[in-house]
């Protein structure tokens, strides 16, 4: 399986021997370069990428272990291979040893076994890219992932800080409310009572306590119901009055929500009759 990128330098003293390598690698889609002695082939390697090299053992200036030693050293991914007419175990020991050789192979050899070696060779080559690759992007994704983790951390924090601002706002806002001087209720756009304060505790019409939950209509009169429709359907604040227990009169103020709340709400203000026309200076209404 070859690919037109690849490049495989051959390295020998005889010229005779890298023609016929050369002829053996013709049909083969390879760039082939050769080179008659190891500063040669360094020299080949510095100007290009190399993923094979192919080398004598015995060369006079640098021997070829001498030179895949210096091949693994400044190019460790190259894979290296020796050729040799010399069979001694210390040789083959040494090429080993210092050049980590992928293969070693003597002369002569066999055209289809080395054909099929160096294919293997680009194989395990592409192989070894392939998986530096991976775990180059599996590296990214784990720093990637460790910021997200670390920005998400900050944001649950600055969210929770937030959160833990926003109760304490809401506690002291309910305590405000519950300390109110005056009764305040809050009617849903459904006619629903939805929040109550201390002093709204204090005042029963029709002599029931007002409970949470329950409708208007169990304890106010038709002309208050019809009031908030208005301030709710208008938008502006009205005030009526209302007669509680014991026959009192009370003057009730109804407010509506504004801003996003607009039309969902109204919150009514019960006073004492007294103040009657400051009451309805402040609620914006007509009497």
């Amino acid at each position: 399986m070859g690919n037109a990128q690849h490049s495989i330098v051959c390295v020998d003293d005889e010229q005779n021997i890298l023609q016929a390598l050369k002829r053996l690698l013709r049909k083969e889609p390879y760039r082939v370069f050769t080179a008659s002695s190891g500063p040669e082939a360094l020299k080949i390697l510095e100007e290009n990428e190399v993923q094979v090299i192919i080398t004598d053992q015995r060369m006079p200036e640098m021997s070829g272990t001498e030179l895949l030693a210096e091949v693994r050293k400044k190019y460790p991914d190259t894979i290296r291979i020796v050729l040799s007419g010399y069979t001694e175990v210390d040789t083959i020991t040494e090429s080993i040893n210092k050049g980590h050789v992928y293969k070693f192979f003597l002369k002569p050899w066999d055209d289809p076994s080395l054909k099929l070696e160096i294919r293997q060779a680009l194989e395990q080559y592409d192989l070894i890219q392939a998986n530096r690759s991976l775990n180059e992007k599996v590296l990214e994704q784990n720093e990637a992932l460790k910021k997200m983790n670390e920005d998400l951390e900050d944001l649950v924090q600055e969210r929770t800080k937030e959160l833990q601002i926003q109760n304490h706002v809401l506690e002291l806002s309910r305590a405000m409310l519950e300390d109110m001087p005056v009764p305040i209720i809050g009617i849903s756009a459904d006619g629903m009572i939805v929040v109550t304060n201390l002093k709204a505790q204090s005042i029963a019409p029709n002599g029931q306590p007002i409970a949470l939950g329950r409708e208007m209509a169990e304890y106010f009169s038709e002309g208050l119901q019809q009031c908030v429709a208005r301030v709710l359907e208008t938008g502006n604040a009205e005030a009526v009055d209302e007669s509680f227990a014991e026959g009192r009169t009370h003057r009730v103020v109804a407010t509506p929500l504004s801003g996003r709340f607009r039309g969902r709400g109204v919150v009514l203000t019960v006073t004492d009759g007294m103040g009657h026309e400051n009451n309805m200076k402040d609620a914006g209404g007509m009497p």
